[in-house]
């Protein structure tokens, strides 16, 4: 039986959403009616992309499966986190002397990786998490609470393309250093000391070809028995493990 999600967690009607956009509250995405075409929803989704709020055509059935009330046509799911702007992020790291690390997760679909990733990479130093705006896991309750509450605390930026958020690091000064079985670069060769954008891709689909290009360097955890890969959260504790090591020995 498909489980409703909590009333907490969601938005509906055309004046609520309206104004939850209106006063930019911090939003996951928005849910419409497949061919409903009126003056508010139009400025619904006008409010939709000047905030870079995900916004998808649904029929009636998949509004009708997050409530039975009276939804009239939109649905707004909200986000217990504001996201921010990567330069910022950045910016704000090299302003105050630290080595900026951005982990980046293109394609990481599952709520516990997500959280899993965010935990480690909040225990370990991370200046930020960067989520493409389609594609990924929800940052809901779920997320927050298996990332042990640090989705809360670290830095979460949303990006429309995740290529063209991955060209802004390196042009901000970071180096795109992608995370996979087939890397180039042994995973002792990252420097801890340099301003660095991890990327790691789902476990079954890895890091999207886009993505790969804008990466010099691939790097790869030596392993030993059969199994062709890691579950992206264990990779990536292990990768941040090696960095946080190396920021300590260098």
């Amino acid at each position: 039986m498909h489980r409703r999600p909590s009333e907490r967690t969601f938005l509906f009607g055309i004046h609520p959403v309206l104004e939850a956009l209106e006063e930019a509250k911090p939003l996951q995405r928005v849910l419409f009616l497949k061919g409903k075409q009126t003056d508010e929803m139009s400025e619904i989704l006008r409010q939709c992309r000047a905030l870079d709020v995900p916004a998808q055509a649904v029929p009636k059935e998949r509004l009708d499966r997050v409530t039975r009330k009276n939804h009239q046509g939109v649905i707004a799911f909200t986000s217990p986190i504001e996201f921010q702007p990567l330069d910022e992020v950045v910016l704000g790291a090299f302003e105050r002397g630290e080595t900026p690390l951005i982990v980046a997760l293109d394609g990481v679909t599952d709520v516990r990786n997500l959280g899993a990733i965010a935990r480690t990479a909040e225990c370990f130093g991370a200046t930020g998490l960067l989520v493409p705006m389609t594609g990924s896991a929800p940052i809901n309750e779920d997320a927050v609470k298996s990332s042990a509450g640090a989705l809360l605390r670290l830095p979460m930026c949303r990006a429309k393309r995740m290529d063209e958020a991955i060209q802004l690091a390196a042009n901000l000064g970071l180096s795109p250093v992608a995370v996979s079985e087939k890397g180039n670069a042994p995973l002792n060769s990252l420097e801890g000391t340099t301003p660095t954008c991890l990327i790691l891709g789902d476990e079954h689909a890895g890091i999207s070809a886009d993505v790969l290009k804008h990466c010099n360097t691939t790097v790869s955890i030596p392993m030993k028995g059969k199994t062709a890969s890691l579950n992206v959260g264990v990779a990536a504790g292990i990768v941040l493990f090696a960095f946080h090591q190396k920021l300590f020995t260098q």
